[in-house]
């Protein structure tokens, strides 16, 4: 098989990898069945579960990228169908919280993070000439999930006092992914020295500048400070991507009271929808554009679709609320693949999967957007301020876009 087939098959596999470990991303779908079924169990305390993922995530990928060099990635992917497995079947059966922390948030969510730093740091390195892309594609696997996975449990699993059903799609779900990703691993594996000199060749990876040619050591990386003003950049978008998230549908509702609850969660899951295409475009944007122009649009395109948002709200225009949950989702699209096209561009590939889980780190900070979003709410009866604090965010990620530099080589 010709070294450019071989290489769209494994981006193939890894999207199909990521669509399954994205899965634990589906959450807040998932949890409806489940509160219902536990009336005494708070919202702040299923709620937590998700934190749990977040934390477990960053340090399943973290771990993965300090392993990656002693042991075979596919065997990471492997453990992590195991733990899928573990974490759904606990989960299935919890009749305690401390279960369901187990299962899903620490089992899943360390699961979740083996695989996703295992298939961008592996698959990622048969296109050097396509950094930005293929990261871009493999991560509409992984974003995409959520709103995949969504839809399909929440058609096959009722919710209602006393109704357990949600035990049953939890085991078919670990039972699935496990045999998924077991299929999957066979496929994730890195190119030779030769076939990524061919690939470096044919695609000029060099030339086009997507891969530095000075390899930085992680306690390296950290000390420049073109890392940390893109950490909070990354850090600053996120948040705000999830403010809204957090509030989408509350949002909708409050705009479009008459609108029927199907066509709220159609709209609310565009975020998610066009969130999957715009990580594909703006990737390969930044293969096309370079870093500076790309991560301008992204957060110039942010900021425009908040703005709609505003209006939307103040209009109380529900066709706008559309058009900005479209823009908004496509533009908060563009962050992770620049998360692994500015890694591999700026610091180069031999640290890559460390290097990468340590960018990433940024989920954790972002996750307290929703948080915020949701105390400002309560202080103001208003979504008006979530839309304000998420442009006053953008408008910082601009300046600290601004001022990043390549970094020089001492």
């Amino acid at each position: 098989m010709k070294i450019e087939t071989r290489r769209w098959l494994y981006a193939a596999v890894g999207v199909i990898a990521l669509l399954f470990a994205g899965m634990v991303y589906a959450w807040s779908v998932m949890s409806s069945p489940i509160a219902a079924y536990f009336p005494d169990w708070t919202k702040a305390q299923i709620s937590m579960t998700f934190t749990i993922v977040m934390g477990l995530f960053c340090i399943g990928g973290f771990l993965g990228g300090l392993l990656s060099r002693r042991i075979d990635v596919r065997f990471h992917v492997w453990l992590a169908a195991v733990l899928f497995f573990a974490g759904f079947f606990l989960a299935s059966r919890a009749e305690s919280l401390a279960m369901l922390y187990i299962g899903y948030g620490i089992l899943c969510g360390f699961a979740s993070g083996l695989v996703y730093n295992a298939v961008i740091s592996t698959v990622s390195t048969w296109f050097p000439d396509k950094r930005g892309l293929i990261s871009g594609v493999l991560l509409m696997g992984f974003g995409i999930s959520s709103f995949v996975v969504g839809k399909v449990y929440s058609a096959v699993t009722p919710a209602g006092p006393g109704v357990d059903d949600w035990r049953r799609s939890f085991f078919v779900f670990g039972v699935i992914t496990l045999a998924v990703l077991i299929v999957c691993g066979f496929f994730i594996v890195r190119p030779s020295q030769e076939e990524l000199a061919s690939l470096m060749k044919d695609g000029g990876a060099k030339k086009s500048n997507s891969i530095s040619e000075v390899d930085f050591k992680t306690v390296d990386m950290v000390r420049t400070s073109s890392f940390w003003l893109y950490f909070v950049w990354a850090v600053l978008l996120s948040a705000a991507g999830l403010a809204l998230i957090s509030q989408a549908s509350g949002v909708a509702t409050e705009v479009g009271p008459d609108v029927a609850a199907g066509t709220i969660a159609t709209v609310v899951g565009l975020i998610s929808v066009f969130n999957g295409v715009g990580r594909v475009i703006f990737g390969g944007m930044f293969d096309k554009l370079g870093r500076a122009k790309t991560m301008l649009i992204i957060t110039a395109a942010f900021i425009v679709s908040v703005g709609i948002l505003v209006i939307a709200l103040m209009q109380k225009s529900f066709p706008l609320i559309v058009a900005g949950f479209i823009c908004t989702g496509f533009s908060y699209g563009g962050i992770n693949p620049t998360n692994s096209a500015f890694i591999s561009a700026f610091y180069g590939q031999k640290y890559f999967p460390v290097n990468f889980s340590i960018i990433n780190m940024n989920l954790l900070v972002s996750s307290f957007g929703s948080t915020i979003a949701g105390m400002l709410y309560d202080r103001s009866g208003s979504f008006l301020s979530t839309f304000v604090a998420m442009i006053g965010a953008g408008v910082l990620a601009l300046v600290c876009m601004v001022c990043i530099r390549k970094p020089k080589v001492k």
